[in-house]
């Protein structure tokens, strides 16, 4: 009877399970540009169902739309404070390649916290004894 105590905190950062917090939610790294989109139906582990309805994670648009934001202002404020106000272009270009650099984190990132804010799946440290009788 051995207990995985994992935090919500390392769960979220690794992509695991809500329920278990041991499978994985995606079947590729969360920093693989490989199938940014691709969620497993059900926990690997626990078996789980991760997406509770068709295109579920289309409300994660809006994190991960939150994200993006985030990073333009941040290289603004950055770039602003560092270079002291350098062309257009320097903005244009430094934001531009940050958030297509960042890409899978975001997508992914915006999922997870969807799914473990807005998902039915609540932690069950006890899922084995409950799934084997």
């Amino acid at each position: 009877m051995q207990m995985n105590n994992k935090s919500l905190g390392l769960a979220m950062l690794h992509g695991n399970c809500p329920r278990c917090r041991e499978g994985r939610i995606f079947p590729t790294s969360m920093v693989s540009y490989r199938k940014l989109s691709d969620v497993y139906q059900k926990c690997p582990t626990c078996n789980a169902v991760l997406t509770p309805e068709p295109d579920f994670f289309y409300g994660a648009m809006y994190i991960s739309y939150a994200f993006s934001v985030a990073i333009v202002v941040n290289v603004l404020i950055i770039l602003n404070y560092l270079f002291d106000d350098p062309d257009v272009w320097v903005y244009v270009a430094t934001v531009l390649v940050s958030n297509v650099v960042l890409i899978p984190l975001m997508l992914r990132y915006s999922k997870v916290l969807y799914l473990y804010g807005l998902g039915k799946l609540s932690y069950d440290p006890n899922w084995r004894e409950k799934t084997q009788g």
